[in-house]
């Protein structure tokens, strides 16, 4: 993606709350990671949440990370990563990497925002992001995730409970929906007799608490294999080189041979030194 599309993809995140990025990954790739999901749903025995927000019909994948290489090139995929970096500013980390296979019959998943949780005023800057992979072609048919354009200026949340007006955002398999934190959205209903199959890959601001526990749901030994950009994603790293240290170290020195290795500056902060990481001066 050269610097003139990007900033068209940024300006319709900025306007619309969300854009589409066509073709990321060619359409036989997509179909590697489709195969990987299907072997996994049948491996792990994966079997619907059976409530109105996960839903009846559909499959869900969590820490995919954890469950073969395949997974490692997407969070850091080019293509995506430099617009997450852009929206969430330095430091911003996996929250969540999973697979949602949405079945015939699935009724549509109640409208929300991703950052509906987090007790701060709207409307804000991003917090977190979402993409949606495609997998399959997404229509309106087969549950296309349908989006309110232009609410994450609102300056509210939706009610859980109340319908609104949304639209689906249709598109081919390999290409990927990116959406700012408090766009309202949800999964569409299945009215087609095929699967509707997307991974879900959510990052958040380097401060926030991630959606998914990676330091504990995968293993050391496994984290030893990503690279450094990975390895900080998923919590390795030290935030504004204050937040998530280990004894003035980063996380992911634990991981190698050599304890040393990356120390930050001094052997402690000040008070002075930690007041001026966290107002950024």
């Amino acid at each position: 993606m050269d610097g003139k599309a990007r900033q068209s993809h940024l300006q319709r995140i900025s306007r619309d709350g969300f854009t589409v990025i066509e073709n990321v990954i060619e359409p036989d790739v997509a179909d590697r990671f489709l195969a990987d999901v299907r072997r996994l749903e049948t491996e792990l025995g994966i079997a619907p949440a059976d409530n109105d927000f996960e839903g009846t019909r559909t499959l869900r994948i969590h820490n995919l990370l954890a469950r073969g290489p395949l997974w490692q090139q997407l969070p850091v995929h080019p293509e995506i990563l430099p617009l997450v970096d852009i929206t969430l500013g330095p430091g911003s980390l996996l929250s969540m990497l999973g697979s949602i296979d949405i079945g015939p019959g699935e009724t549509a998943q109640p409208i929300h925002a991703d950052d509906q949780i987090i007790p701060v005023p709207k409307p804000h800057r991003a917090m977190n992001c979402n993409t949606m992979w495609a997998l399959t072609d997404f229509t309106e048919a087969n549950g296309a995730t349908r989006v309110v354009p232009g609410s994450h200026l609102s300056s509210t949340s939706p009610d859980y409970r109340q319908s609104c007006e949304s639209q689906a955002v249709e598109m081919s398999r390999g290409s990927v929906l990116f959406w700012h934190g408090s766009l309202w959205h949800g999964g569409g209903a299945n009215l087609s007799t095929e699967r509707r199959v997307g991974i879900s890959m959510i990052y958040c601001a380097g401060y926030l608490r991630q959606e998914e526990n990676q330091q504990l749901g995968i293993p050391p030994a496994l984290v030893r294999e990503f690279s450094p950009r990975l390895r900080e994603l998923v919590g390795y790293g030290v935030y504004m080189g204050v937040l998530g240290h280990v004894d003035r170290h980063a996380p992911a020195d634990l991981l190698t041979s050599d304890p040393t290795a990356g120390q930050l500056s001094g052997s402690s902060l000040s008070a002075s030194a930690t007041m001026a990481a966290w107002r950024g001066m």
